[in-house]
């Protein structure tokens, strides 16, 4: 039976459809879906190595967040991945707001400055974490140096190796690196307001601080809702810069902990403890993964709520 020439264009279509689909769900179910499961499932059993022992229940669970030797371990650095969301909100997000309000005003070279304050973004994290590993070395590092140029040596220090300030150094760098993906996106919604808004606030004579609190910032809720929900699950995956620039063991004395880095040391070891238990990091990589799913879908929920009623 011949086909008609709308079947063969809807079976081309079709045809199109699969070969764009199928390749990139293959590619999830692979690397991303398949991982997730099995660690899921490898929570349950007790490891020898990478041996697989029998099944256990809850018992890794209850170790990871009970347990007398992974427990403080854990609480340590989940205290810290919420200090980096606060301080990476405040600064990242706050900073590029107040970034992407002077863009919006086309200051003298703002074409230059746009692109400006997004190269950091596309640099290699390790990149930059090497980079701030330097400028922040005691001895030699940028940081230091222009503290003693200009006086302010009592405010030098070794701020990688001190407890009181290590945490912070590491927030500041990321920081610096992503701060000018919600500057654009900002900026973005910014532009999208309408100019006849903006110029009729001020011709009622509202201030800047006016202007930016009760007007901007709510016609960019749009903006606030993808930043906060991504800046949410980065913090809670935070791994790359406290690995390079503070190690695998958090140093000094687990003031850079992190969820990310208390996973890697369990399941698979380190230098200084070469003991690994795969079922407990299994464990804690689910939590991690379920606490983020949970807290990041309920967090979007609200912000989008939040757009409505403005």
């Amino acid at each position: 039976m011949p086909v008609s020439p709308i079947q063969a264009h809807t079976l081309k279509h079709r045809s199109w459809v699969a070969f764009l689909v199928i390749p990139p769900v293959v590619f999830m179910s692979l690397f991303v879906v398949y991982p997730i499961l099995s660690a899921f499932a490898y929570a349950f059993y007790e490891w020898r190595g990478l041996a697989r022992g029998e099944f256990v229940g809850l018992a890794n669970f209850k170790e990871v967040l009970f347990g007398p030797t992974m427990a403080p371990v854990v609480w340590n650095a989940f205290l810290h991945n919420v200090y980096a969301l606060i301080a990476l909100m405040i600064i990242q997000n706050g900073g590029g707001f107040l970034l992407a309000w002077l863009l919006y005003k086309e200051p003298f070279g703002y074409r230059f400055h746009r692109l400006a304050v997004f190269v950091p973004v596309v640099l290699s994290t390790i990149i930059v974490g090497f980079l701030w590993k330097l400028f922040l070395n005691p001895n030699f590092g940028l940081v230091n140096q222009a503290l003693n140029s200009v006086g302010l040596d009592a405010l030098a220090k070794p701020w990688l190796g001190d407890s009181s300030t290590a945490l912070g150094a590491l927030i500041l760098a990321n920081a610096w690196h992503f701060i000018g993906f919600p500057t654009l996106v900002y900026l973005a919604g910014m532009q999208r307001i309408p100019s006849e808004i903006i110029e009729a606030a001020r011709l009622d004579g509202t201030n800047e601080w006016q202007l930016l609190k009760n007007i901007v910032w709510p016609l960019v809720a749009p903006s606030t809702t993808i930043l906060f929900t991504l800046l949410f699950i980065g913090a809670f995956n935070w791994f790359e810069i406290p690995y390079v620039m503070a190690g695998l063991d958090g140093s000094p004395f687990g003031s850079t902990d992190v969820l990310g880095l208390v996973f890697y040391r369990t399941a698979f070891g380190n230098q200084s403890a070469s003991i690994q238990n795969f079922g407990q990091g299994s464990a804690l990589a689910t939590m991690i993964f379920l606490f983020i799913v949970v807290f990041a879908s309920a967090l979007t929920l609200w912000l989008r709520r939040r757009e409505i009623q403005f």
